[in-house]
Order: structure tokens, then C-alpha cells, then sequence
């Protein structure tokens, strides 16, 4: 099955992933993990991005998805995979519906993971408070203000995918805001797995 998990940050997409993989037994694909692995293997495409990040310069969508192209040909990913971070944008989720048709390959679902925004923000500041109050450090993520921007940049960029997908018939969603196990439940039910 070969799946992207679409949301605004801390609907829980992470969680699900989590779940998806021991379930399924397919990758979890991080974008930033892949990167950062083509780099250190110093593959061409890897050495391609490496020069562009030590430029400080972003990473073009072309060599996200060759990236991808090349992860989802290790063994692992054979049966399928979960996209974590990827695509981001609309011209970002074109090039990876080409390179997947190239391969003879399409997306089987993109799972929305619907929620309230106000609560978002307020379930990242009780995990702030939650932190400080144990000792550990708070993610900075976890800011109300960073958070903020994230949604803002989330809104912006990400969620003109949800129409995208949509229009394409592959767009199930469920309700992020349901207690861990129901959501997982409804995954299962919208995936019919």
C-alpha cells in the first residue's frame, strides 16, 4: 500500500505512521531521513544536494523526488510505502505523481487527517506545559509561536493538497481529533486494511 498522511502539524500523522508501519510492514519514507542518508552514501543525487545545502540553499523538488524514486526501489518499499513530509506543495505532489506513473506505480491513498486548529494549538501548549513540568527539554516545535508560524506556513503551502487529491479520487479523511485508537480504527476502515 502506498500512502501519504496529509495534516497540519500535530494532528498525529506520526502516531498513525507509527502504527501503519508494524501494521502494514511497510517504510515510513522522511524525506529529511532520506536526504540525509543519499548524502552520507554520497549517491548522485546525494552528492547533487549536498553541495546546494552547503550552499545554504533549499533543495529543488527534482531532487526530493529522485530521492524518493530511489528509496522506493529498496527492497523494503517493494510492497509500499508512507510518505512523512512529502509532497509539501502542489508542484511537489505532480512531480511525484509522474515519477510513480513512470514506474508502472500509483498512490493507493492519501489519508487527511481533519482537525480543529484552535485545539491544535492548545494540545501543543498543554505538551509544552506537560514537559516543563517532568524536566525535559520542550521541543521547539512545541512553541505556541513557532507552532503558529508552522500552521500558518501548513495553510499556505500544504493544505491546497487536500482539493488536489480530492479531484484525483484518492483522498480519504478521517477525524484527527478522536482519542489515538479511534482514529487508528477509522484509518483501517477508510483503507479497508
Amino acid at each position: 500500500m502506498r500512502l501519504i498522511l496529509l495534516g497540519p502539524p500535530g494532528a498525529g500523522k506520526g502516531t498513525q505512521a507509527e502504527r501503519l508501519v508494524k501494521r502494514l510492514a511497510i517504510p515510513q519514507l522522511s524525506t529529511g531521513e532520506m536526504l540525509r542518508a543519499a548524502v552520507a552514501a554520497k549517491t548522485p543525487v546525494g552528492l547533487k544536494a549536498k553541495d546546494i545545502m552547503n550552499r545554504g540553499e533549499l533543495v529543488s523538488d527534482d531532487i526530493v523526488v529522485q530521492i524518493v524514486a530511489d528509496r522506493i526501489e529498496e527492497r523494503d518499499a517493494k510492497k509500499g510505502f508512507i510518505l512523512d513530509g512529502f509532497p509539501r506543495t502542489v508542484p511537489q505532489a505532480d512531480a511525484l505523481g509522474r515519477m510513480l506513473f513512470d514506474k508502472g506505480l500509483k498512490l493507493d491513498a492519501v489519508v487527511e487527517f481533519k482537525v480543529a486548529e484552535d485545539e491544535l494549538i492548545e494540545r501543543m501548549k498543554l505538551r509544552k506545559k506537560q514537559a516543563e513540568e517532568r524536566g525535559d527539554p520542550v521541543r521547539k516545535d512545541d512553541d505556541p509561536d513557532v507552532f503558529k508560524t508552522r500552521l500558518e506556513a501548513y495553510r499556505a503551502q500544504t493544505k491546497p493538497l487536500i482539493d488536489y487529491y480530492r479531484s484525483k479520487g484518492t483522498l480519504k479523511t478521517v477525524d484527527g481529533m478522536q482519542p489515538i485508537d479511534k482514529v487508528t480504527q477509522e484509518i483501517s476502515r477508510v483503507l479497508g486494511a
